[in-house]
């Protein structure tokens, strides 16, 4: 496994990047490893409200948490949004529910839709157009592998679904590492405390993960650390903190690449780095955060590999179809439009050579782009706040919609044959 060692991006976006604001004298502080673990744990009642009362998320015990029922006041024109769902785990939808679903999309914020009301994700503009529903299993904050085993499980229940959506964002990659996501998003929280109220938009605890065994170099799977909730009151204790996470590797090489951290252990790095096969130079002392994000990119992609080589597995096992989506617009479709390279080249070329179905949405913003003459920033903003605000959701479901008429057999019905009129319209007329 080999890796390109670049440099890394900063974002500042909770549910898009684990990079968040922290005070700004933090990282010119000595502060440990265990120091900052001990100054981020979780307070009870921001337990107490996730687990008791409503807010945006809900516990899981695979994949920490999954959607709950909220009015987040992020949406666009600084309005709140309607953020609900199903009993099935599903976000609410609306268009033809009552229909066959044949699609099933997994994947972060941008699968779920964060920052915009139900009816106003890409998958209702989409089942909208296509007469047929799509459902939608995304949730903020998850990365590749949690995204993974929420489709693992859904897949083998009645919601099984013919065609499978796999979202690959950004950092996900990064995200299918951690044990907990916690201590990456703990400045964040305490914002969203004063602005939303305490614990209403808690997430980001213990979940399923992947991360390599030193000793051998292998991936390997865990089952989350806290499975049951009434468990999850250790993470507002320190000590028991800092015994499960002062080995997440993942974790310590997070916060010492963006300056959170002093110090991190060059021997495991080193280990890390053998396995990898990946040719930096661990011996400059201090250590440059850059070379531990290369190195971190590196780690992410062989995880994201794994993960791609068993989702098809799956997928192929269970008789369906699997499509990867790509969108990163602020580490991938940020640096094309302004003429310069991807970071995740090597997972491009790995979905190429291995023919995996791939929509990149990066590219058609590309595309998109050379029809304007504004800066990139302004460009950015008639789709995104942050997320893709609705008008951006409405613009990735339209490019979005021929790669999903070619992939689905038979064709959604407004492709079909013309000749083949509905008279009736049964089933699509309410009661």
């Amino acid at each position: 496994m080999h890796n390109n060692c670049r440099s890394l991006t900063i974002v500042l976006f909770v549910l898009l990047s684990p990079v968040y604001s922290v005070a700004a004298d933090q990282a010119e502080k000595r502060v440990s490893l265990e120091d900052f673990i001990r100054a981020n744990v979780a307070s009870k009642k921001e337990i107490d409200v996730f687990l008791h009362e409503m807010s945006w998320a809900q516990f899981d015990p695979d994949v920490g948490y999954i959607l709950g029922n909220y009015m987040p006041r992020d949406g666009v024109d600084g309005s709140s949004t309607f953020s609900t769902v199903q009993p099935d785990g599903a976000r609410t939808s609306f268009m033809y529910k009552g229909k066959p679903c044949r699609i099933n999309t997994y994947g972060n914020s941008f699968t779920q839709c964060h920052q915009v009301s139900d009816g106003e994700t890409w998958q209702e503009y989409l089942a909208a157009h296509l007469g047929e529903p799509v459902r939608n299993f995304g949730m903020g904050g998850f990365g590749f592998y949690q995204a993974y085993r929420r489709m693992l499980r859904e897949e083998q229940t009645d919601n099984s679904a013919e065609y499978v959506m796999l979202y690959i964002w950004g950092d996900d990659h990064v995200r299918s590492l951690l044990r907990c996501r916690y201590m990456l998003t703990a400045s964040w929280n305490r914002g969203q405390n004063e602005k939303e109220g305490r614990g209403r938009m808690f997430h980001g605890n213990f979940w399923s993960n992947i991360e390599m065994n030193l000793t051998t170099g292998e991936l390997e799977e865990h089952d989350s650390r806290i499975p049951d909730p009434e468990n999850l009151y250790q993470m507002t204790d320190p000590d028991w903190m800092v015994e499960n996470l002062r080995d997440d590797m993942a974790l310590a090489m997070s916060l010492y690449s963006r300056g959170y951290v002093h110090e991190i252990d060059v021997a495991r790095l080193k280990q890390l780095g053998g396995h990898l096969n990946c040719s930096l130079d661990l011996d400059e002392n201090p250590l440059p955060r850059s070379t531990v994000a290369s190195l971190l990119d590196a780690y992410s992609f062989a995880a994201t590999k794994t993960i791609l080589r068993k989702a098809r597995a799956f997928t192929n096992e269970q008789g369906k179809k699997l499509m990867v989506i790509l969108l990163d617009p602020y580490r991938v479709t940020r640096p094309l439009l302004q003429g310069g390279t991807r970071y995740d080249q090597e997972i491009v070329d790995f979905l190429q050579e291995y023919e995996f179905t791939v929509f990149d949405m990066n590219l058609v913003h590309c595309e998109d782009y050379k029809s304007f003459s504004i800066g990139v920033g302004d460009y950015l903003k008639r789709y995104y706040i942050g997320h893709y605000s609705p008008a951006g959701n409405h613009f990735f479901a339209y490019s979005l919609k021929d790669h999903v008429v070619d992939w689905l057999d038979p064709k959604p019905l407004p492709y079909r044959d013309t000749t083949q009129k509905i008279i009736d319209f049964k089933g699509y007329l309410q009661e």
